[in-house]
């Protein structure tokens, strides 16, 4: 597809959403001449910021529900990643012979400059963050887009081939690329853990979905992987091209962890290129994401002063292991993005003081064993909420760990507030999704944030 094929055409947009890819995609296709159809089970009053977006633009929209007839005939369908590809509306659009696409699908197909993409079950999003602050630091033209939030496609004009396109890629966002046969000329894997099973329905169809990061990939392309994470390093058998191998215990050329320094091998030579102990992001987890993210930007050709300066900048991102406040010495930390198990058990253990956790929310399918067995020595009591609520009270029940399951969330903060003692860490570290108490992990965060905020007023 190129710009302006689109012309007249009719497409379906299934699936508005309030991260901004929806309301891109169709902007973008309304401005290209195409009669554009929304469609989203939302209504107007949860979709508000994303339809002024596209005010004035002649779109048609079909809110509250989706219609079959909007699927039939249609020449194109644009869908929404988390709509499952067993949709019976997807199924008829196939069936009636409809190009099937998604936001960043459309992107992946126009964009004239390479691209580094970067997926993991966890530390997406912080690890592309710091790409973005390295990236600052070089003064070069670049863009930052796929599942971070918003969309690119009405930069494309503005894109040249000498920019850099870093795109953060879920499992959700790969199995349509794949779709399309398409992977980034740069593919970072930074982990690969049981997720999404209630979508995916096994563990080995959702690291299929995360492998097709490198399936499509060319001979002249790179893949990244992490050394330490047994999932990343079993893509080895996939990659097509070069393989940029991170970690704290790999030998040959790539970026490795030695006396606190994060350091790249590089044939006979060593470069030191940042002390760990300036980051300013708690944890180990986020020296693997530094090593990450100056993986990446080498393989854009940034060069070692750059990626220092950008990382020991990066502040962090909101609603990941950011710090919120302290109220008598007790620290707040807001980890909504902590979403899955194992981003809960690499926030509680960043720290070297009790943390009393607030846990649970939707069932993804997931088991919290795992994250229970490493809670133990570093929590003492935790608060829980939502549906998995009583699943993760039996967890911690085995491994000796206090809890009790609240019906609100406000009731959860209110428990922890009244057992935490000077010292303590109280976090919003759920390891599970939002979405059966809150719209998504966002709103979750901010609530948790101006709970923080009102006790010190």
């Amino acid at each position: 597809m190129q710009t302006g094929l689109c012309k007249n055409k009719h497409v379906t947009v299934m699936g508005l959403g309030s991260f901004g890819g929806g309301a891109g995609a169709a902007r973008f296709l309304s401005e290209q001449g195409a009669h554009v159809t929304v469609t989203d089970t939302k209504n107007e009053a949860a979709l508000g910021e994303s339809m002024r977006l596209l005010d004035g633009l002649g779109i048609r929209f079909v809110l509250g529900r989706h219609e079959m007839s909007d699927f039939i005939g249609v020449d194109m369908v644009v869908v929404n990643p988390a709509v499952p590809k067993n949709s019976e509306y997807i199924a008829t659009a196939r069936a009636t012979g409809a190009t099937l696409t998604t936001e960043i699908g459309l992107f992946a197909g126009l964009c004239p400059a390479p691209v580094c993409g970067i997926t993991g079950s966890n530390g997406k999003t912080t690890t592309v963050s710091m790409v973005r602050s390295i990236l600052e630091e070089s003064g070069q033209q670049f863009w930052i887009g796929g599942n971070i939030g918003g969309s690119l496609l009405n930069d494309l004009n503005r894109i040249t081939p000498d920019d850099h396109i870093v795109l953060e890629l879920s499992s959700f966002q790969l199995e349509w690329l794949d779709e399309m046969s398409w992977s980034p000329h740069i593919a970072a894997i930074l982990n690969i853990m049981p997720n999404h099973l209630d979508r995916h329905g096994t563990y080995e169809a959702y690291r299929t979905a995360k492998a097709s990061i490198l399936t499509h990939q060319s001979p002249g392309d790179t893949a990244i992987l992490v050394k330490n994470d047994s999932g990343s390093a079993s893509m080895a058998q996939y990659v097509k091209g070069k393989t940029v191998w991170v970690g704290t215990d790999i030998t040959g050329d790539g970026v490795t962890f030695k006396d606190e320094w994060i350091t790249e091998h590089r044939g006979d030579h060593t470069y030191k290129i940042l002390d760990s102990r300036s980051l300013l992001v708690p944890g180990k987890h986020n020296i693997l994401n530094a090593m990450a993210a100056a993986s990446c930007s080498i393989e854009f050709g940034i060069g070692y002063d750059c990626i220092k300066s950008g990382l020991e900048r990066f502040r962090g991102i909101p609603h990941r292991l950011e710090f919120v406040g302290e109220h008598n010495g007790v620290l707040f930390y807001n980890d909504s993005k902590a979403t899955t198990p194992e981003a809960t058990i690499a926030a509680v253990t960043s720290f070297d003081r009790p943390v009393i956790p607030i846990l649970g929310g939707y069932d993804k399918g997931v088991s919290f064993r795992e994250m229970t067995d490493h809670m133990a020595g570093f929590v003492s009591r935790a608060a829980l909420i939502g549906t998995t609520a009583p699943v993760i009270s039996h967890e911690l029940e085995r491994v000796g760990i206090e809890s009790e399951i609240y019906p609100s969330f406000e009731e959860a903060f209110t428990a922890c507030v009244k057992l935490a003692q000077h010292g303590d860490i109280v976090i919003l570290t759920p390891g599970c999704a939002s979405y059966d108490m809150f719209a998504n992990y966002e709103e979750r965060g901010e609530i948790f944030k101006k709970l923080v905020r009102e006790l010190s007023e």
